[in-house]
């Protein structure tokens, strides 16, 4: 009875983390559709440890709690490799993928340091260079690509390299899509690099003399978004520049390719205006069904 009651509560546990991703990662969502049915499990609970860890600012009413919400899941990663039970949904979930695949905990760890030390920074502590939320996207993005390829059982180089890349640019495409409602919370552009800002006039001092960045200019914040979506443009192209190397059953884990272009290429319509209310219609701007049937097309194709 207490084999099948844990059983129950796994398979519970995993249904809670595909509607996770499903309501607040909905693009990512039917990117795991495509997954061969042995990888969803896995791929659906790392991805809800992001959605987790990604949405712990965003829903505290105070930053205090979202905090000490991120230093929960960074303590949780190490009780789950160290087998102890924790009564969380996702923390089960996950606790089950890891127990029967190698995921490396330097991963998970890695990703949630880099959203504690983002929570932690000062509205003022803006980031210098673009290479600095390179970082950041890779820490957050790219290790959950790492995490499920190596779920799935895939150990190629070529397919880490091509990850890397990938969720380097899905995070920073993600940034930028962001900055209205970072705006709207908080006043400034925490996601805008000193170095893109004040090349686009968009960098002043406060009365204090911290750096603070305005869009009092929407040209010169649509071009300081068009350098950065450019990065990002560049990252997928290495990406893609792989493909011929990556193995084929590494090329599902890597469809997040395409809701990142899909972006781009809204943001491209827009003139790399934030603001522009097409970003936010049905699924990254472009229509549901256009989305799936492109996603259908590219897993299909095996292409990503």
């Amino acid at each position: 009875m207490s084999g099948a009651s844990t059983s129950s509560g796994v398979r519970t546990a995993f249904s809670y983390c595909v509607q996770q991703v499903r309501s607040y990662d909905y693009h990512h969502y039917l990117c795991l559709l495509e997954l061969p049915p042995n990888m969803r499990k896995s791929a659906f609970a790392l991805r809800a440890f992001n959605v987790e860890t990604a949405r712990a600012m965003d829903i505290a009413s105070d930053p205090r709690i979202g905090l000490m919400r991120l230093l929960w899941w960074q303590e949780a990663i190490d009780k789950i490799f160290s087998k102890r039970l924790i009564e969380h949904p996702v923390a089960q979930a996950l606790a089950s993928v890891i127990s029967e695949h190698k995921v490396s905990k330097s991963w998970l760890k890695r990703s949630v340091e880099a959203r504690i030390n983002d929570a932690k920074r000062e509205v003022s502590d803006i980031p210098e260079t673009v290479e600095e939320l390179e970082r950041y996207a890779e820490d957050t993005m790219s290790t959950i690509l790492y995490s499920t390829l190596q779920a799935g059982g895939i150990r190629s180089t070529a397919a880490d390299h091509a990850a890397s890349h990938i969720g380097k640019a899905s995070g920073l495409v993600l940034l930028l899509k962001s900055l209205p409602y970072h705006a709207s919370r908080n006043r400034h552009f925490p996601y805008i690099p000193v170095e893109v800002a004040e090349k686009h006039g968009l960098l002043v001092k406060d009365r204090g003399g911290q750096p603070e960045i305005r869009i009092d200019s929407r040209e010169g914040l649509c071009n300081a978004v068009f350098e950065m979506a450019s990065v990002a443009n560049s990252h997928l192209e290495k990406a893609r520049a792989l493909a011929e190397t990556v193995p084929a059953e590494a090329h599902p884990v890597l469809l997040p390719a395409l809701p990142t272009q899909v972006i781009l290429d809204t943001l491209s319509r827009v003139q790399f205006d934030v603001f522009d209310p097409r970003l936010t219609r049905g699924i990254l701007g472009v229509l549901p069904l256009w989305f799936q049937m492109k996603l259908k097309w590219y897993s299909w194709r095996r292409k990503y």
